[in-house]
């Protein structure tokens, strides 16, 4: 049998997408309800919907409900939930409604969270042609799912997942794609390899139910801002829908190889769960009063921490430690740019910074007294080890939070997150009144803080450096004073954020650095840095400037409120994989910040 022909990438694909998932999997939606991205049965499993990243031999790995005559769409949430309501119209004034989920709700004192996405599909006005159009791919996009079919289902064999299609549509209309005219409901569940016992759309209509019901109860008990609470809620949603609840991991993003400018390798496997990601995560979910992502979280981490306390910088979210890296060959990438990726190589690297970013992540589990089960004495003793990591590597060189890739430094934000976490810990031990732990923490923490601020100030240039006794800007400097390293109105923190403001800003985008790294030099903005110097902005006084470019950036947002990992400087288009956790954090952190006084209002 002869090879088949190469299918074109679709080089009009975007980030226009919605995401629904529900802690067990995600899927991304784009603006025709077309699902173009699900990794299953877990968000590190073969992305059996693979679309968006253009099968190279194969018209397929996507689940469509295509409308005849097709001219315009509408989209949104449901309100304060994670429930996707789609408007086609077409051309002869018809219109269905395609509503979207994955179910979740408390039930038996556990959540049901199925490996699940129910569909239902209403027809508006006019007599709406249709087709369904679900075709999974298998091995990363190489060959067909094999299927299997009876009265009212019908089965995709995936490598290590069997999918079933229950529907109250003719099971030949979905196998064959027959266009049909929608004159009734009808109701689409994919999802595990179970016979439904009881009525399609008895059990669809009770789970949009209480899949509604349970994130508008989630959403109540936030403790969100004044002002632009409709952005903080749907990144609230959007991080809560990136944490595994099997394990408690928090992945980066949902996708792989969405790359970080056109035509550039900066494209990597974003599916796991970084430490210092995660770890901002938590900490804005914190804020916001949701702490249960906190609780699952050091469960995660307590199931990885070695005797010795070393932590790589990245897991896998079954708590896998190799995470090999390999290229795709079967999806040609976003609009065709490959490579894609599979694993990533950042799991060999040292990024002594993880050390302090779980002892901050950690440290309100001892402080919080809502907490069913605050942290302890035994809890502290599970830190302890992180911290002796964090003071003996704290001027041993390491490749960064930005993960270089071709060279080491001191870098300056990985020493001031180990003096975080040995300041931390004794905190968290002063408040157990381990007085004896306090002082050996407090001890090493100045230890540590001298060294950064006589190292990684530069008196020639009047600024911090990115490493011990560098000369270049970053833009992690900037989080000095959020760690409580420095005082927000100290000079030398003033100076280097004005200088950052200089040398990193372009527009109202912010580079991580500009000095070129193993792959050239940056081309786009890394979208959290941007909220960083907004946050620093405000913290130096100069807050309503910050308020002016806060509001600018979130109008970049897409138009479902979401945000991938960087912005073009020019066109303000979004690169980088979607949806992606650190971006949603900085939205929220410089909205908690900005926003007026809720007694403002009353």
């Amino acid at each position: 049998m002869k090879p088949s022909a190469p299918v074109p990438p679709d080089t009009s694909a975007t980030l226009d997408l919605g995401v629904i998932g529900n802690g067990s999997f995600g899927a991304l939606l784009d603006a025709r309800a077309r699902v173009v991205w699900s990794c299953l049965p877990a968000f590190d499993g073969d992305p059996a919907f693979c679309a968006l990243l253009s099968p190279r031999h194969h018209d397929g790995g996507d689940f469509a409900i295509e409308l005849e005559g097709f001219v315009r769409s509408e989209q949104h949430y449901v309100h304060n939930t994670a429930i996707l309501r789609t408007v086609l119209h077409d051309r002869a004034g018809g219109a269905i409604e395609i509503v979207d989920f994955a179910p979740r709700w408390r039930q038996h004192g556990r959540f049901y969270r199925p490996v699940a996405l129910m569909r239902r599909v209403t027809p508006l006005a006019g007599s709406p042609r249709i087709r369904v159009r679900l075709r999974p791919l298998v091995r990363w996009g190489a060959e067909r799912a094999e299927t299997t079919w009876g009265s009212n289902h019908i089965r995709y064999l995936l490598p290590d997942f069997t999918l079933r299609l229950t529907t109250d549509l003719p099971v030949r209309f979905v196998r064959e794609e027959i266009s049909f005219v929608l004159s009734e409901p009808a109701h689409l569940l994919l999802g595990a390899d179970e016979s439904l016992t009881q009525s399609l759309a008895g059990f669809m209509h009770e789970a949009e139910a209480r899949t509604t019901e349970y994130w508008r109860e989630w959403v109540r008990y936030l403790s969100i801002p004044l002002e632009w609470q409709e952005a903080v809620i749907r990144s609230a949603i959007t991080l809560k829908l990136c944490q595994y609840e099997d394990s408690g991991a928090i992945i980066a993003a949902m996708t792989t190889s969405i790359p970080e400018a056109p035509h550039t390798p900066r494209n990597w496997d974003y599916r796991y769960c970084w430490l210092r990601d995660a770890a901002f995560v938590v900490r804005a979910l914190n804020r916001l009063g949701a702490t249960r992502s906190m609780e699952e979280f050091l469960r995660y981490i307590f199931n990885i921490a070695t005797h010795d306390g070393s932590l790589q910088p990245l897991y896998g979210i079954d708590f896998s430690e190799r995470l090999e890296e390999h290229e795709v060959e079967a999806l040609q990438g976003y609009r065709g740019m490959g490579p894609v990726r599979r694993g990533n190589l950042a799991w060999v690297q040292r990024q002594h910074d993880v050390y302090g970013s779980v002892v901050l992540a950690s440290t309100q589990l001892f402080f919080d007294q809502r907490l069913a089960k605050p942290g302890d004495a035994a809890a502290f003793g599970k830190l302890e080890p992180l911290g002796e990591q964090a003071y003996a590597l704290y001027d041993v060189p390491d490749a960064g939070l930005w993960e270089f890739r071709g060279r080491t430094d001191v870098h300056t934000y990985t020493a001031a997150m180990c003096w975080a976490a040995c300041d931390r810990l004794a905190r968290i031990a002063a408040r157990l009144q381990l007085d004896e732990r306090a002082a050996h923490w407090r001890g090493r923490a100045d230890t540590i803080r001298a060294q950064v601020l006589e190292r990684a100030w530069n008196e020639e240039l009047g600024h911090f450096t990115d490493a011990f006794d560098g000369h270049r800007l970053d833009a992690s400097l900037l989080l000095l004073a959020d760690i409580g390293f420095i005082p927000a109105d100290d000079p030398r923190f003033v100076a280097t954020v004005e200088a950052i403001g200089r040398d990193l800003k372009r527009g109202d985008g912010l580079f991580r650095y500009i000095a070129p790294d193993d792959f050239g030099a940056p081309e786009t903005s890394f979208t959290i840095c941007t909220f960083w110097y907004i946050e620093a902005l405000a913290a130096i006084g100069r807050k309503e400037e910050a308020r002016a470019m806060f509001e600018r950036i979130l109008a970049r947002r897409n138009p479902l409120g979401l945000l991938s990992e960087d912005l073009a400087f020019e066109d303000g288009e979004a690169w980088g994989n979607f949806p992606q956790t650190y971006s949603h954090v900085g939205l929220i952190a410089a909205a908690m910040r900005l926003s007026r006084s809720w007694e403002d209002a009353t």
